[in-house]
């Protein structure tokens, strides 16, 4: 996808090189801003694992993120894209391993993962089938579908969240509030300024606690409990079993995640003014599925890259690998030291979805910036605003209503991200466009 990207404001470019420090610090606040253990503990609890099996399951996929976040950073697409746990194969991982035991879960990511990385490399499919199916209108429209869906998630877990509603509301306010008294004051002052903006979300952070722990809503006692140091097994659920049914789902599932972390790479390239080159592409589909390969192999699950830390690119103005890669090495840590990984968790959660909000935020109106050059005629209208529409649908969907469902379809509407996207690139490809004469 080629296009010109104007107005792209970074503190720290790409590939600036930085100090270790302020490295460390700034790929601290991506790993503080991330909500990565919401979607194993989401799992853990559909497959009834026990206290200790949870822990280990999330260990797992601390360092399974840490992985792919330098694979995909260093080696991959070599932008700045931080890896996480993806949302959309919950309900098949569930379902897989309900019904055949977690080493089938296991048999069934192996392949899927190993595809994604053929179509990538050597295969190098990926990108001439992007190029053909997502050009900018497309791109820009998954970029604001991805914020619009992941709102009303954020806000979803403030109300939710253990404690009174106001409480919460307070919290996530006095959060989101530093959060954006930072990004301003990185607008208008220099020196100070940039200091502020570049740590925007530590502040945040720190401000939320504070006002939570005068509530008495933090609690650090998981990390009391936590060992130091445990490490990692390969395959620590035994041999994988292959089923071809589980199989077969799965490869569908990576595909739908294929379209969903597309998504996140737009946002990437539209707020550090990075081509998607065709070779970018093809590095970025390999990076995906070796990452996710290695989640898979120590017991993880399906990664994909995170908006909402893309969005916090924007937000802070640091678009630096070197940062990323660093926030890579810390989940890393994390995964091999528990009471680190216990402590992240302790963040109380209207904390960090109060900055989730504003990163959202950031995000759709990076999608807007990408769709602005277009002429918004009618079928473009139609191609922008029916996959919006379908997110929001599938986003305020009652959940009781996928139970009845086939699980191909189940897996589908589980995501309003995957449905809007599916949208975009159906209507695209199936509305005319107008034809200008020659005159």
């Amino acid at each position: 996808m080629e296009q010109t990207r104007q107005g792209v404001r970074l503190v720290v470019g790409v590939d600036d090189k930085i100090g270790f420090g302020k490295a460390f610090l700034l790929g601290l606040q991506h790993v503080l801003a991330m909500d990565l253990y919401i979607a194993p503990i989401i799992i853990a609890g559909l497959l009834a694992l026990d206290k200790g099996n949870t822990s280990f399951f999330i260990q797992m996929c601390f360092l399974g993120t840490g992985i792919a976040t330098l694979i995909q950073s260093g080696f991959g697409m070599r932008l700045p894209v931080v890896q996480g746990p993806s949302y959309v194969p919950i309900g098949a991982i569930a379902a897989i391993g309900g019904k055949l035991g977690l080493g089938a879960v296991t048999g069934a990511l192996i392949p899927g993962a190993l595809l994604i990385a053929l179509l990538g490399y050597p295969l190098r499919l990926f990108a001439k089938a992007v190029r053909k199916i997502i050009p900018p209108l497309v791109g820009g429209t998954v970029i604001i579908i991805v914020g619009i869906a992941l709102m009303p998630i954020g806000m979803g877990n403030i109300y939710n969240a253990p404690g009174s509603i106001g409480v919460n509301c307070l919290v996530a306010a006095v959060s989101a509030a530093v959060l954006v008294i930072c990004i301003l004051l990185g607008k208008k002052a220099q020196g100070a300024g940039t200091f502020f903006r570049l740590i925007s979300v530590i502040i945040a952070i720190v401000a939320g606690t504070v006002t939570a722990s005068f509530f008495g809503t933090v609690d650090f006692s998981r990390v009391q409990e936590a060992a130091w140091l445990s490490l990692p097994k390969l395959l620590p659920y035994g041999a994988p079993v292959f089923d071809w049914s589980a199989v077969l789902t799965m490869a569908f599932v990576y595909l739908i995640i294929l379209i969903e972390t597309t998504g996140t790479w737009f946002v990437v390239s539209s707020v550090t003014g990075s081509e998607l080159s065709e070779q970018r592409l093809n590095r970025a589909a390999a990076g995906e599925g070796i990452g996710c390969f290695f989640a898979a192999l120590f017991g993880g699950t399906p990664m994909t890259g995170y908006s909402s830390n893309a969005g916090l690119i924007a937000v802070t103005g640091v678009g630096s690998r070197m940062a990323i890669m660093t926030a890579g090495g810390i989940l890393v840590a994390l995964g091999l030291v528990p009471k680190l990984s216990a402590a992240i968790t302790c963040i109380p959660e209207p904390v960090i979805n109060g900055i989730f909000g504003i990163v959202c935020v950031a995000i759709i109106t990076n999608g807007m910036k990408v769709i602005q050059p277009i002429a918004i005629d009618e079928r473009n209208m139609m191609v922008i605003g029916i996959p919006v529409l379908l997110t929001i649908a599938v986003t305020v969907l009652p959940k009781d209503v996928l139970q009845g469902l086939p699980d191909f379809a189940s897996y589908i509407l589980s995501s309003g991200i995957t449905v809007g996207a599916l949208g975009a690139v159906l209507l695209n490809l199936l509305i005319p466009a107008e034809r200008h004469k020659v005159q």
